[in-house]
């Protein structure tokens, strides 16, 4: 057993405050370890109050699923929370949860909607809990009623069962409420690996603020490295806003303020969390203010673009902004980025850039200048209720086309739904599923990014109504991501012929798109319209597109099953996903697109494209090679 598990097994007869503070203080080099320490074996508790109570509760609460045990324990402890004896009231909170047999996830968040009569009483019980508490289910009480109660002085207490890792989340999410700083800090000790990161996390520990500063610039903010809620945490960690709003600011600390923000906006993470970020309008405003003092580069241009393309259509736009504040904010990044300097960056003017003096990875970026500078500051000529935007954003990070869905000027997937964005256009545009007929169809706006079995997915029925289209009977997870209840969505209504001029317009619209991705629609427009050129092979067309990682690759994935192309075939029986790749050549996406099409119709693709999916005894019993 090591000296850490030997520590964590020992039965404390002091509070799991007390004990925390002794297996810290033990720690030969001062550091706590990264994932936190285990909770001791329970404490025996206090005598149940009649011989046989114990035993008939504990043996109910084995008869309760969560939701159940969650209740019991609520209706346990909610009568406590006025007793203005707070001694009196902690040992009956320890009592009543030892004779439930609750366990510490049946009381987290317990008490999250309860109203609070006495909030000074609540508060000292909570406070009484987290310090003298020896059961873990009650100072998850504790921790619970700080949460919303807390004040600075409670911050210290919470560090420590903090170390926990069984109070983490609940710890975190109650400093978050408390001091969001040290909130954001505690989280960064705990779930943060790589040098740069625990050298930023080192010097805000230690309070020294040109360290943290030089750890902040070090920080490498690749979405491999470092994720958006991880970005939001190093915001809130180095109150960002704070930073860039103390002049004199330097140029790199301003760019990686950026670039945090750019981040925070990304939804690859499951959710936006700038819209977890409580001081994002501020930490825009100050960025905005001094995007001027940025040197003109490309890098810098494609943080200010990306800014602005949030701030345009992006979640941002749901931030709490002041009258007109977000719309002077684009307005000032439009006036830096036109300004002479700036419009002389590659990308930004008419300019041709010679190919051999850039990289593959710079053509690509300056292209995506080309096509995007203009979006975020262009109004539309007839603006109505729905407003579809395709968006790409900087290809320097994968994943980078959105479609972004606006109903009176505010993004709808995530408002309503934020567990992914919302589908390709491809999927929503390319398909018709927009579009809006006589016979009602539900169509899945987007779906969460660990698909819609494990967290759901975003529904909702397209009618037309007479004169009017009718978007309603929607469908999303019961929850939202907080773990409050969703409220019920309203029925939009749009005028008819204002949203069929819409959708043909983000239809027809490919001002976004770069040659490979329209190459690659083309290629699936064409297999839809004739699906017996894959039939053939008894193979039917699953997506065509560009490479996640390599925008400039095509990728053209196909199921093989045997009996397709006789009309039958055995939904049960062996089959095959195969992908076949084709670099962009530089020549007209049509003539590419054509020349796909051919070869698919005149010779096997199996013979050229590569098994992605399916099974090994499906492989083997195909003939084909397992990769």
């Amino acid at each position: 057993m090591s000296p850490q598990e030997e520590r964590a097994a020992l039965t404390p007869r002091t509070s799991l405050y007390a004990y925390a503070l002794r297996l810290r203080d033990a720690e030969p080099d001062g550091r706590p370890p990264r994932r936190g320490y285990r909770l001791p074996a329970p404490d025996p508790g206090p005598a149940p109050a009649s011989p046989s109570a114990a035993p008939a509760a504990t043996q109910q609460r084995g008869n309760l699923d969560r939701a159940g045990a969650r209740a019991a324990a609520t209706g346990a402890v909610a009568p406590l929370l006025s007793d203005p004896d707070t001694l009196r009231a902690a040992d009956e909170v320890h009592r009543r949860l030892h004779d439930l047999g609750a366990q510490v996830a049946d009381v987290r968040n317990a008490l999250a909607g309860l109203p609070l009569e006495d909030a000074a009483a609540a508060r000292a019980l909570g406070r009484r809990l987290v310090r003298t508490g020896t059961s873990a289910p009650a100072v998850s009480v504790g921790i619970d009623l700080l949460a919303r109660l807390g004040e600075p002085e409670d911050v210290a207490c919470l560090k420590v069962l903090g170390l926990f890792r069984s109070f983490a989340r609940p710890v975190i999410a109650a400093l978050t409420a408390i001091d969001c700083p040290t909130g954001a800090l505690v989280w960064l000790s705990r779930c943060t690996e790589g040098r740069e990161l625990r050298r930023l996390v080192d010097a805000l520990l230690a309070r020294d603020d040109q360290a943290a500063r030089d750890g902040l610039l070090a920080v490498p903010l690749d979405p491999r490295a470092v994720g958006s809620e991880t970005a939001r945490r190093i915001a809130e960690a180095v109150v960002l806003d704070d930073i860039i709003s103390n002049d004199p600011v330097d140029a790199p600390t301003l760019a990686q303020a950026g670039r945090l923000l750019v981040r925070m906006a990304r939804a690859n993470d499951y959710r936006h969390e700038i819209l977890a970020y409580d001081r994002a309008a501020a930490a825009y405003e100050a960025f905005v203010t001094r995007a001027s003092r940025l040197p003109p580069g490309l890098d810098h241009y494609a943080i200010l673009l990306s800014v602005a393309l949030d701030l345009h259509s992006g979640p941002s736009v749901l931030l709490g902004w002041r009258p007109g504040q977000r719309e002077a904010l684009l307005e000032s990044l439009e006036s830096v980025l036109t300004a002479p300097a700036w419009a002389a960056v590659p990308g930004a003017g008419p300019g041709l850039t010679d190919p051999g003096l850039t990289s593959p990875a710079e053509r690509r970026r300056i292209q995506w200048i080309r096509r995007a500078a203009r979006q975020p500051f262009t109004r539309p000529a007839a603006p109505g209720r729905l407003r579809i935007e395709v968006v790409v954003r900087d290809p320097a990070v994968p994943e980078c086309v959105e479609t972004r869905v606006l109903i009176d000027g505010r993004p709808l997937v995530p408002e309503v739904f934020d567990r992914g964005p919302a589908h390709s256009p491809e999927y929503l545009l390319d398909t018709g599923r927009l579009r809006a007929t006589a016979e009602p169809r539900e169509v899945q706006l987007a779906e969460a990014y660990c698909t819609e079995g494990c967290c759901g997915a975003l529904h909702v029925t397209i009618c037309r109504d007479g004169d009017q289209v009718v978007w309603r009977d929607w469908r999303r997870p019961r929850t939202l991501p907080s773990g409050r209840p969703a409220p019920e969505l309203p029925e939009y209504r749009f005028d008819a012929a204002a949203y069929d001029a819409e959708i043909a317009r983000a239809e027809t619209d490919r001002s976004w798109a770069w040659p490979a991705r329209n190459a690659a629609r083309l290629i699936a427009t064409g297999l839809r319209d004739r699906p017996d050129v894959l039939a053939r092979w008894d193979a039917r067309l699953d997506w065509a597109g560009t490479d996640f990682g390599e925008p400039d690759t095509i990728a053209v994935s196909f199921t093989f099953r045997p009996g397709i192309a006789a009309g039958r075939q055995d939904e049960d029986g062996h089959y095959l996903q195969f992908v076949w790749e084709l670099q962009d050549d530089g020549t007209p996406a049509e003539q590419q697109a054509a020349a796909a099409l051919h070869r698919l119709s005149t010779a096997d693709p199996k013979g050229y494209a590569h098994v992605r999916g399916g099974s090994r005894e499906s492989a083997e019993a195909l003939g084909h090679p397992w990769p």
